[in-house]
């Protein structure tokens, strides 16, 4: 398999909008070997489709490679093509997770979308392709549960 990295390398500004971003996939270097890849990002902000504030979330992302990855750049410019991006915590998370998921085309994903209160009421929305593979490390997504200033 050929990679050539749209980002890697290069000098790369931040996309415009989801739709805009280019995700890179380069070979997974274990092809065959259930094995489980983590990414966080827990200062994720997109805007309320309604009042057009500015919502945060912390995102974590597992997920099994088949034969590609995703690279890390371009998966930091995706998520930071939500900055100004309008959607509701369910649409940016679970669209986060489908589009890995059509892209990719991993073993298995699941995406958390942890999001700070709106309106005194936090928001989490969770999303996977299905069961995750036999004999998988799963680790628990380590975030707790909103708490406030308790």
């Amino acid at each position: 398999m050929s990679y050539t990295p749209a980002h890697l390398g290069h000098s790369s500004g931040l996309p415009a909008s989801p739709e805009e971003a280019v995700l890179d996939y380069p070979p997974n270097p274990h092809p065959g070997t259930v094995y489980l890849v983590r990414f966080v990002a827990p200062e994720f902000t997109s805007l309320c489709p309604v009042t057009g504030q500015p919502d945060f979330a912390h995102i974590v992302i597992d997920y099994v490679p088949d034969q590609t990855i995703v690279e890390s750049k371009a998966l930091k410019l995706f998520l930071g093509s939500f900055r100004n991006h309008a959607g509701f915590h369910e649409a940016c998370t679970v669209g986060i997770g489908k589009r890995l998921a059509d892209e990719m085309k991993p073993v298995w994903l699941r995406i958390g979308g942890y999001w700070y209160p709106r309106g005194g009421i936090p928001i989490d929305v969770f999303w996977q392709t299905g069961a995750p593979p036999a004999g998988l490390w799963l680790p628990d997504q380590g975030v707790p549960p909103y708490r406030g200033r308790g």
